[in-house]
């Protein structure tokens, strides 16, 4: 049996997940000011895209808690809308995505968020699945909902990877 090759996991940052999709968290300011100086209003952090015919739909997940080291052996994407992970808790949680190569998944890539940033990955980006650690989480998630067409490719990794957390950022 062969060892399973290492990924480390690193801190989500904006420029580094930007071929993926959208890191959505808070920025320094406001974009306005509304319920009477009440309420900072952070507005338009990700961009939703979907094809025609399906419309943008809001679920919950509640999902399993994974153990690390976590074994990664499946990725999917979605090419008919983009899908908005926003965690209803303040628990990092595992994002795994990988670049398109010739219709498969390339070299994918772990981060880790700091408990404060949902993502939105774009149309067609490969990633792993909702990956809370530790605790179960809680999640909003807006994605394309109905139309036409299959929204979902699974692609099954023939030697599967291993994701570790060296410096403990989902601690």
């Amino acid at each position: 049996m062969t060892t399973p090759t290492d990924i480390i996991v690193q801190p989500l940052m904006v420029a580094a997940f930007a071929e993926f999709g959208d890191v959505i968290e808070l920025g320094d300011v406001p974009t306005v000011m509304i319920n009477r100086g009440n309420c900072a209003r952070f507005s338009d952090l990700a961009t939703l895209s979907f094809v025609e015919d399906g419309r943008c739909g809001i679920s919950l997940f509640q999902a399993k808690p994974y153990a690390m080291p976590h074994t990664l052996d499946l990725l999917e994407r979605h090419p008919l809308g983009s899908q908005a992970f926003i965690p209803m808790h303040t628990q990092p949680f595992l994002v795994i995505v990988a670049p398109d190569d010739k219709g498969i998944p390339g070299q994918a890539v772990a981060f880790a968020t700091n408990g404060r940033q949902a993502v939105n990955y774009h149309r067609n980006t490969w990633h792993g699945v909702l990956t809370p650690v530790g605790t179960e989480g809680l999640f909003a998630v807006v994605d394309r909902i109905g139309g036409q067409g299959n929204n979902l490719q699974e692609h099954n990794i023939a030697s599967p990877f291993r994701i570790v957390d060296s410096d403990q950022l989902l601690a």
